[in-house]
């Protein structure tokens, strides 16, 4: 794989200074032909339902994940290998300014996702902890449309601390990767997809965790946290409960949530909180 000339490092300034929290875009980030070869290995949709986990809440649905690596197509295995080297991880380390990073090598909500017409992805801050203790600092988000109408949604949505204002809005098109720092104030969302019937929005996920918690925030343990958007106020009916559900699972859960992964991260998604 091959990353986009411009280094990592040349864009530290942008990412901690950009807004509403540290994130950078980059066009065209690995070789074209290689993100081409990378889109054209997916399964359809129907396939991917037999490989990996389809969500179906409220707050998330129509999407497929697939993280078992085992699964994954030579072209998507070897951009995961290259996005958890060390090589890549001191690039990371060298664009936030955030050391030690850690890959997740389970891909624990990450890896292959696959969302279809009338797929959705409410605005939301991630869960921000991992196994054995450690604390999720990054995510990286590549995306694999090679043609992609702003008509059909799906674009990737930055909103402000309050969810009042949504910063930035980008379509998922071929080789846009988006790394964004999170953290407690990094609510991000999909618009609703209404692509047509025969088109599936692609992406690969990686998240990136260090060993000692953000000096910055608070570091106690939580799951997927959301939000309605403003002009979604009857979906805030909805959401503000389950994420009260949530807290609930979380902070009773004890010795589970400990082992996030395992079966604390399959409580949160048979309450549809994931």
């Amino acid at each position: 794989m091959a990353l986009n000339a411009a280094r990592l490092a040349d864009r530290h300034d942008a990412f901690v200074s950009a807004a509403p929290f540290p994130h950078v875009a980059i066009e065209n980030f690995i070789d074209a032909a290689a993100c081409r070869a990378i889109a054209a290995a997916y399964p359809t949709f129907d396939e991917a339902k037999a490989l990996g986990f389809s969500f179906k809440a409220v707050n998330e649905r129509k999407k497929i994940q697939i993280t078992d690596q085992t699964r994954f197509p030579p072209a998507v295995k070897q951009l995961s290998d290259f996005l958890a080297s060390p090589g890549f991880l001191a690039d990371l380390s060298a664009l936030t300014g955030i050391p030690n990073l850690l890959a997740d090598e389970a891909l624990f909500g990450g890896g292959m996702h696959m969302t279809g017409p009338h797929g959705r992805l409410d605005v939301h801050v991630d869960f921000n902890r991992g196994q054995g203790e450690l604390y999720r600092r990054l995510n990286l988000l590549l995306y694999l449309n090679p043609e992609w109408d702003e008509s059909w949604g799906g674009q990737v949505e930055l909103w402000n601390a309050e969810v009042t204002e949504c910063a930035l809005r980008l379509p998922p098109v071929l080789g846009r990767c988006l790394i964004f720092e999170t953290s407690q104030r990094s609510f991000h969302g999909v618009a609703p997809l209404t692509c047509p019937p025969d088109r599936v929005r692609r992406s690969f996920a990686a998240y990136y965790y260090t060993k000692e918690p953000p000096a910055l925030g608070d570091a106690t343990m939580h799951g997927t946290l959301f939000r309605a958007r403003p002009d979604e106020k009857l979906r805030g009916y909805v959401l503000m409960p389950a994420e009260r559900l949530q807290r609930a699972v979380v902070g009773g859960a004890g010795a589970l949530v400990g082992r996030a992964r395992q079966l604390g991260g399959r409580l949160l998604r048979i309450a549809g909180l994931r």
